[in-house]
């Protein structure tokens, strides 16, 4: 069960850092080695089903992936977010984040789809009636707007950085610390972000910080 750490925000991302020589022959070919996961990862978040007759059906409000919709809409008109369905949440942005820790090369393990390894993430399930407005989530998307332009300059820095990192693995066979730890801020923020405006589980605005 996932619980609020002391004074902090509802939704924690943290990576354990690899204090151990990575292996070169991976990282060397991650982007190759990414493929069968990327898969998975595309037939989990597919916006699309095939149904009986083998005709591509597309999900309504976000059925596949992230829900975001029907959460949206139960909040609104019956201030619920079933358990279920946060759950699914919850577990789906684990399973998403493990793999892009390994492809950002934090992490030499095969990404598990069940699994959490390295990544520790926790957002806590909010008491809807007593925690969120019922009317924010139709306008979270609009307020968090500041924080995507930052993100796109982080998650742009953090190309650069995952580049860098590439070259350092396969020559010391370890992860630069500093590296590591603005990538790990920059999946904090991220999550912060998600959790408030897409996810829907806080009505807390995400702080512009990459600290825990």
């Amino acid at each position: 069960m996932s619980t609020e750490p002391n004074g902090g925000y509802p939704a924690t991302f943290d990576v354990a850092y690899p204090d151990r020589d990575l292996d070169r022959l991976t990282t060397l070919f991650r982007v190759f080695t990414l493929i069968p996961i990327a898969i998975v990862v595309g037939l989990v978040t597919s916006p699309y089903q095939v149904d009986a007759a083998h005709r591509v059906i597309p999900f309504v409000l976000g059925g596949g992936g992230l829900l975001f919709g029907a959460p949206l809409v139960m909040i609104l008109f019956r201030q619920k977010y079933p358990r279920w369905w946060f759950d699914w949440n919850l577990e789906l942005t684990r399973f998403l984040s493990r793999v892009n820790v390994y492809a950002a090369l934090m992490d030499d393990r095969y990404p598990s789809t069940d699994e959490q390894q390295s990544v520790k993430l926790e957002i806590v399930y909010p008491d809807v009636r007593n925690e969120l407005n019922r009317w924010l989530p139709l306008i979270k998307w609009f307020l968090a707007l500041p924080h995507y332009f930052v993100l796109a300059l982080l998650i742009l820095t953090g190309v650069v950085c995952v580049l860098l990192a590439w070259f350092a693995i396969l020559f010391t066979g370890r992860y630069p610390r500093g590296l590591f730890d603005f990538l790990v801020g920059v999946g904090r923020w991220n999550l912060r972000v998600m959790a408030y405006a897409f996810l829907l589980t806080t009505d807390r605005y995400p702080p512009f910080s990459l600290a825990p």
